[in-house]
């Protein structure tokens, strides 16, 4: 039946030994500093190699500004759009890459300032003492780095390696690819400062901006990069909305040349104003066009009705024919510039309409206002129009989302929709003022044919001629008003804050960041790697570990022999390890005394598996005991491996086994050793059947007998973990010593010697524990590591290296 005392094992499995773990770590102090040293000279090598990348910003506000010219009586509104509308729109087009194409050209991005350093290549963009022209023209090498050397003050020298015999071309006015063949692949030519390069595969000029004399000697390196791959890296600018401000953007960039940077920022800036501008002016532009067309129009009507004057007033008393006309003269003025306004609002309408329906393009529609027409209906949405026309235009370059062009399509459709609607009725409208005006003149002109023919011929010229010249200066007067509208736009982006480098800026790397990062992988890397070791590894470690896991006392601590032989207390009586052996003496010797027992003493010596140092502790505590002048026996009863007779030098042919089986008698299988009051008693051949020979009526003769010789019966037996032999031996021994050896005994062993302790199956039990090694210098006592005080007392081993 199970006892339930074979679950005691149970009982301490869940506490955790925070001592033992605190023991560990510090014995495993070198890690930590190798890891810390180590993780401190990378973080140290990683700030010194790695090339400092910097972030930079500005800042822009927009704000609609109303023109300063525009007032009530201005005919032409150019204001139109919203900052609400255009938010979007502005940080979608800086980050579009038609925008960035005009900002990397007109910076010349695409052209690498390089220099060498002792660890990496670096961006000197704005630090070079010279720049390079180029002619757009012409083809450049593509990629391949081309070293300039400064070699006087008016001369440099130019190095190439070329990867192959064909290289790689680009025109950056074209922007076509081609290749071409290089006769040597190691070119070098000198080239005075300001001279045209002209080269199959090169065409610039290097141009000082800088006294040369301090920079002989200097390398720096120019490389032409593919101009959509630079355009690419720059469409990453960072555009944020500020949250407080909705009017607001920052824009920002990183890199490693701050001056590349600030030039880049504050350029995105400046185009981004010239682009809103124009597109602010392209109102005013599409009025400006339809003025010009309508004034040489009517430039020519007007040198024809001035020829026809001439030609009239020839040989004619222009004066008498002119008197008593001129009232005609004045009303029929007047009502063909009615009718002229009337019709021009006609034609107006008429072309607005087909431009409607037959076009899609709305960019480039003329103001309204040019026709006479003051309807704030059409006005508000022909402007909304050319701004949504803009919009979508824009959009064709950085939006991939049809979802967004569906939305901005469907507002142009509404636009048009009530526009066409606004033509509609407005046509209708004006249709009774036509009327009305044609009325008017045909009145008039029945009036003026009562009049003699010269005095109608006449006033037909000057009504001509009149009419004409009124519509001219009209349109002078609202192409002057354009362009001094157009002139007097301002751009409705600001900078709040331009870029510029004021020191600081640095993202990375974080020097103080890497070595904090550095000191806490340092400690923390060992620290993990010892808590895998301290959960994973299952061996007892220290006397904690015995103490926490059983009740059984311990007897006493040996340490780790420095010696090949097993007689290490008879070779080095002085030594530590020696001491350790005799506390162990005067601890059985202790036990004795408080049970009493008189006449010879056994004490069995056993172990949970082989390894443990089961047969090295029998054999120095048999030593112990023969230096005190105590008659000792070693009785090697491990019968299935037999060792003890190696140590001694003793021939293992007669032993233990033969007395048992009746071939020899006790006198036969004692041996004499090299140690006074030690004799030993050797296993002898290896048996079939070891447990029936232990069980048989013959040991405890041999035991019986033994006693009746020696104070002391030391037997060395198997291992209780592995077979049962010592448990039917446990019944001959006053004292059980176990052994348990540091980093090998499993604590599950001690768990299962708990259960046979606890069952009665071995006989007052005490632990040993052997091979221990005070890795933390604490000290457990127990007759070993006495520090300072051994000197003078004990031969110290000597570690080895």
């Amino acid at each position: 039946m199970i006892d339930t005392k074979d679950f005691t094992f149970l009982e301490n499995h869940n506490n955790f030994d925070f001592k033992g773990f605190l023991t560990k770590l510090s014995s495993y102090w070198k890690w930590f500093l190798i890891s810390l040293v180590l993780c401190l000279f990378v973080a140290y090598q990683v700030n010194l190699r790695k090339q400092k990348i910097y972030g930079l910003e500005t800042s822009i506000a927009l704000k609609e500004e109303t023109n300063p010219l525009f007032t009530s009586n201005t005919s032409l509104i150019f204001n139109w759009g919203g900052s609400s509308d255009q938010m979007q729109t502005i940080g979608t087009t800086l980050k579009s890459r038609t925008h960035n194409e005009l900002v990397v050209d007109r910076l010349q991005f695409y052209i690498d300032y390089l220099q060498e350093t002792k660890y990496y290549t670096q961006d000197v963009y704005g630090q070079t003492p010279f720049v390079i022209k180029i002619d757009k023209s012409q083809d450049q090498v593509l990629g391949t780095p081309i070293e300039i050397e400064f070699l006087s003050n008016t001369e440099y020298q130019i190095n190439i390696q070329f990867p192959s015999k064909s290289v790689s071309l680009t025109n950056y006015f074209n922007f076509e690819k081609n290749v071409v063949s290089v006769a040597n692949q190691n070119f070098k030519k000198k080239y005075k400062f300001g001279q045209t390069i002209n080269l199959p595969f090169l065409h610039f000029k290097v141009q000082l901006n800088q006294n040369p004399s301090q920079f002989i000697s200097q390398k720096y390196i120019v490389r032409f990069n593919n101009f959509d791959d630079v355009v690419a890296n720059y469409k990453g600018i960072k555009v944020v909305f500020d949250e407080k401000a909705a009017s607001i953007l920052r824009l920002s960039l990183e890199g490693s040349n701050k001056n590349r940077i600030v030039d880049y920022l504050n350029e995105t800036v400046k185009t981004l104003i010239k682009v809103q501008l124009k597109n602010k002016n392209l109102f005013a532009e599409n009025t400006i066009r339809y003025i010009d067309t309508t004034l040489a129009l009517m430039e020519g009507n007007l040198k024809l009705a001035n020829n026809d004057l001439k030609k009239f007033s020839q040989n004619k008393n222009v004066f008498e024919i002119e008197k008593g006309g001129e009232i005609f003269q004045d009303k029929m003025l007047d009502l063909d510039v009615q009718k002229d306004g009337v019709n021009r609002k006609i034609n107006y309408y008429n072309t607005l309409n087909s431009y409607l329906r037959n076009s899609t393009d709305y960019s480039k529609l003329p103001a309204p206002s040019v026709a006479g027409i003051e309807d704030p209906n059409i006005m508000g949405n022909v402007s909304n129009l050319i701004q949504l026309s803009v919009r979508r235009s824009e959009m064709a370059y950085s939006v991939k989302s049809d979802v967004l062009f569906n939305n901005i399509d469907n507002e142009i459709s509404s636009v048009k929709k009530v526009l066409l609607e606004n033509i509609s009725a407005a046509k209708a409208a004006i249709g009774y003022e036509s009327a009305q005006v044609n009325s008017k003149i045909g009145t008039a002109e029945n009036k003026i044919r009562q009049l003699p023919d010269d005095k109608q011929e006449y006033l037909k010229i000057m009504r001509s001629y009149n009419l004409s010249d009124n519509i001219y200066q009209t349109y002078l007067q609202k192409r002057s008003e354009a362009s001094i509208v157009k002139a007097s736009n301002l751009s409705d982006i600001k900078f709040i804050d331009s870029a510029k480098d004021i020191g600081g800026g640095l993202i990375g790397p974080k020097t103080e960041v890497n070595y904090f990062i550095a000191a806490f992988l340092g400690l923390f890397v060992p620290f993990i790697i010892i808590i895998i070791l301290f959960f994973v590894n299952n061996n007892i470690q220290n006397t904690d570990d015995l103490n926490r896991l059983t009740s059984i006392p311990l007897l006493g601590v040996v340490g780790i022999k420095s010696s090949n032989s097993n007689l290490a207390v008879f070779e080095k009586p002085k030594s530590a390890l020696a001491e350790s052996f005799r506390s162990i003496r005067s601890s059985l010797q202790f036990l004795y005394k408080k049970q009493n027992s008189l006449g010879s003493k056994t004490v069995m010596i056993t172990s949970s598996t082989a390894g443990e140092g089961k047969t090295f502790c029998s054999i120095n505590i048999a030593t112990v005991f023969a230096l005190s002048e105590k008659k000792t026996v070693l009785v090697g009863l491990d019968l299935r491996k037999p060792k003890l007779f190696e140590d001694f030098n003793i021939d293992n042919s007669t032993g233990v086994v033969n007395y048992l089986i009746g071939q020899k008698t006790l006198d036969d299988v004692i041996n004499k050793t090299q140690i006074p009051f030690l004799d030993v008693v050797t296993s002898g051949p290896i048996p079939p059947n070891p447990s029936e020979l232990i069980m048989s009526e013959n040991m405890q003769n041999l035991i019986n007998s033994l006693k009746e010789r020696y104070d002391y019966i030391i037997l060395d037996t198997p291992p209780v973990g592995l077979v049962t032999d010592a448990l039917e031996l446990s019944t001959f021994a006053d004292v059980t010593l176990y052994i348990a050896r540091q980093n090998y005994t499993k604590k599950g062993m001690i768990n299962l010697l708990n259960i046979r302790n606890k069952r009665g199956e071995l006989n007052n039990v005490s632990l040993i524990f052997n091979g221990f090694e005070n890795k933390a210098k604490y000290g457990y006592g127990y007759g070993y590591g006495y520090g300072n005080y051994s000197d003078g007392y004990l031969d110290e081993d000597k570690k080895q290296n």
